[in-house]
């Protein structure tokens, strides 16, 4: 794993596609019976991206203090964003638009410094040699009447048909990795529609990495991949090893102009914190208008996200998981040498915060927003068992942020909590 994508702390997904005309869930709205396959691929006609501009997308990425983007390339409906020489299904050549959003997307990212990551759907609904999981092996023009568990994932398969279908995503996939330069995350999607050994794997995988041996692939690559990826449901405990949270603004992936249901900044900041917190990344969703605006209520959350995260960003960057739950009621990172220690405040105190087993005596702390430096007493504990007391920082509404406070404690060693039986813990 790259240093750089546990560092990053902050991506930015963009579900982009024609489903954004009608506002429609992507591929899953005909894969449902939502609506026919014919009216979802209706709109293939208004799909024009007229007010599309890569670099006001890079500009506001780059201001919610994001270091990675991922734009979906092809989603599960086969509609490709570039221009691949593979399938006539792409909004270059069956769109109003005629434009290959990858390429005009992946240069203005770039010229911001910011890494490349593009999603890509392993399965393809629209493909005549995708095997699919559907009776009779063949997509129906009607699947409002169908449900894709109702068959066997190997039901049905011709074997001549799989293997050139996955020719063809190795084909679209050679193009993504070498039309638009260096490529430095790609996030598969739709791997649980067959095996590891169906999909080719790890040759498939050792086919990417021949494009860049340090391109990082994520978890839906049926066991293959380098980090995970837990979506929507906020992790309870840490993942094992590096992982990346993703979620939307709202509820929808796509842009849905019927949905209402945004998060609001301060949760979306709560939700950032908790992952950081856990030495995760958050991967925060936004849908763009099928003229390639960006609503408002979406672009104000990143650019909240970014002024928070500006205003606190040496708890954010080149920080490690912070302590444990049980120490502190709330979240928290740590600088990598341990000696500093920043709590998140999620609510505004009465008049102090609690700080429990801590072994180490502070130095000082202050409020990183502010720079105000805060007074902080301990009360109890058992020296002679190594037992710490309980440290109050006191704390008051009006020293808070309007968000989350963010608490800079200093010490002049590593942080060191207590585990019990007078034990020492110096990491988690």
């Amino acid at each position: 794993m790259l240093p750089w994508f546990e560092d990053a702390k902050l991506g930015i997904f963009i579900h982009y596609g024609i489903y954004a005309v009608d506002g429609v869930s992507e591929s899953w709205s005909f894969h449902n019976g939502v609506i026919s396959y014919e009216d979802y691929m209706k709109q293939l006609d208004g799909f024009t991206a007229s007010r599309f501009d890569a670099d006001q997308w890079a500009e506001l990425i780059e201001k919610s203090g994001a270091k990675y983007a991922v734009l979906t390339t092809k989603h599960h409906d086969g509609v490709a964003l570039f221009d691949t020489q593979y399938s006539d299904l792409s909004v270059v050549k069956r769109t109003p638009a005629q434009r290959d959003i990858v390429k005009e997307y992946a240069e203005a990212i770039k010229k911001r410094g910011i890494r490349l990551g593009l999603y890509y759907s392993l399965i393809d609904w629209s493909h005549p040699d995708y095997p699919s999981v559907y009776p009779g092996g063949v997509v129906p023009e009607d699947l409002s009447q169908v449900n894709r568990f109702s068959e066997p994932l190997d039901g049905n398969q011709d074997e001549a048909k799989w293997q050139k279908f996955l020719q063809f995503n190795r084909h679209q996939l050679s193009e993504l990795l070498t039309k638009y330069g260096k490529v430095d995350l790609l996030w598969f999607d739709g791997d649980w529609e067959r095996s590891a050994e169906q999909w080719g794997l790890p040759e498939f995988k050792e086919y990417l990495l021949s494009f860049n041996p340090d391109l990082i692939i994520n978890s839906r690559l049926a066991g293959y991949g380098d980090y995970k990826t837990p979506e929507q449901g906020l992790p309870i405990t840490r993942p094992e090893g590096p992982w990346e949270f993703c979620t939307t603004i709202n509820t929808s992936w796509g842009y849905q102009h019927k949905d209402h249901k945004y998060k609001s900044l301060k949760q979306i900041i709560r939700m950032f914190c908790d992952c950081i917190s856990m030495d995760g990344n958050m991967l925060l969703n936004i849908g763009p208008r099928e003229d390639g605006t960006i609503d408002p209520r979406q672009a104000d959350i990143l650019l909240g996200l970014g002024d928070w995260i500006r205003t606190h960003k040496e708890a954010v960057y080149g920080t490690v998981e912070g302590i444990m739950t049980r120490y502190w009621l709330g979240g928290s990172t740590l600088t990598k040498d341990r000696k500093t220690l920043y709590l998140f405040v999620y609510d505004d105190p009465k008049e102090s915060v609690c700080l429990k087993g801590l072994c180490n005596s502070i130095q000082k702390v202050t409020v990183l927003h502010s720079g105000k430096e805060l007074k902080h007493e301990i009360h109890g504990g058992v020296p002679w068992f190594n037992i710490p007391g309980t440290t109050w920082i006191y704390l008051t509404p009006e020293d808070c942020h309007e968000h989350v406070t963010v608490l800079k404690l200093e010490f002049a060693e590593p942080v060191e909590m207590y585990g019990g039986s007078g034990a020492v813990v110096t990491h988690n």
